[in-house]
């Protein structure tokens, strides 16, 4: 089978599919610090999706960028 090539399209579809839904994050933010988090996709828009993190004992809202997810700096795992 083969597999299909990641897009911003692709992954904006995949982003689409999880929102409302806890999901674990990790953001890679350079010279080896890594965060993880768990949190909630709220919204989904045309270049950026925003999180509400659940993990942290302030309600804290992030936006990140499809390319982010495809340049490797943000990971979602939905366990």
């Amino acid at each position: 089978m083969k597999k299909m090539p990641n897009t911003v399209d692709n992954i904006k579809q995949k982003i689409l599919s999880l929102k409302g839904t806890e999901v674990n994050l990790y953001i890679n933010r350079g010279r080896r610090k890594v965060s993880s988090y768990r949190a909630r996709i709220e919204d989904v828009y045309a270049s950026v999706f925003t999180v509400k993190s659940c993990s942290l004992d302030i309600d804290s809202i992030y936006t990140y960028s499809y390319n982010d997810i495809l340049c490797g700096e943000v990971k979602i795992s939905n366990d």
